[in-house]
């Protein structure tokens, strides 16, 4: 599958190197597509690198990997997402009174907020619920990290499984778009594990059911 990822840091590149991994084909939408820094993950990746709105022009599904204050101007810059499926893997982060935080509660979420920048586009929110380390790669742990997604359009969630799976998470629906208030939040709980209470950031929640 094609598939387009708007922004290149740490998220971005980690999911990049998932990906290309796993057989897909990257396309990285950057400002400066002939960077240096570029030139170690496009090696490794097999991706290429070109202007936001060509990659999003070009990529069957669209992966939003940017940080929440630069989203709004770089979304107005993209076109031909009506009807694509677009992966939001954004955290609204905003620091409040020194300490990091969301910048919105349980009324809206960041993903409902980007589903009125792109009415016709196939939302669906996931990969906002562990460290860029572990999206890299998710191999070495005791069972499958869970890794939750919400959207309105069944078949872009089909869809968005299958890629999550072949990364090496476990696909749960959280239901619709709606559901994005509770997964930012619980976002929230990881970065206060890995950042603030010492657990570092290799790691990742699990859904474990009990045997029969």
């Amino acid at each position: 599958m094609h598939i387009s990822i708007i922004g290149a840091g740490s998220v971005g590149s980690a999911l990049a190197q998932a990906w290309g991994r796993a057989g897909h084909d990257i396309i990285l939408g950057v400002r400066e597509p002939g960077a240096e820094r570029l030139s170690t993950l496009l090696a490794d990746t097999g991706a290429t690198a070109v202007v936001p709105a060509e990659a999003a022009a070009a990529g069957e599904v669209v992966v939003l990997a940017l940080p929440w204050h630069a989203a709004e101007a770089a979304v107005a810059g993209l076109d031909g997402l009506a009807g694509k499926i677009v992966i939001d893997c954004m955290n609204p982060l905003a620091m409040r009174d020194g300490v990091l935080g969301l910048d919105r509660g349980y009324d809206t979420s960041g993903a409902e907020v980007l589903a009125q920048w792109l009415p016709e586009a196939r939302i669906v929110k996931t990969l906002n619920q562990v460290g860029a380390e572990i999206m890299a790669d998710a191999s070495g742990l005791a069972v499958p990290p869970v890794m939750f997604m919400a959207g309105e359009d069944d078949a872009a969630k089909t869809t968005v499984a299958g890629l999550l799976s072949d990364i090496g998470f476990d696909p749960h629906d959280a239901g619709g778009l709606r559901q994005a208030r509770l997964l930012e939040p619980f976002a929230m709980v990881w970065i206060n594990q890995a950042l603030l209470r010492g657990k570092g950031r290799n790691w990742a929640f699990a859904a474990v059911a009990k045997q029969a």
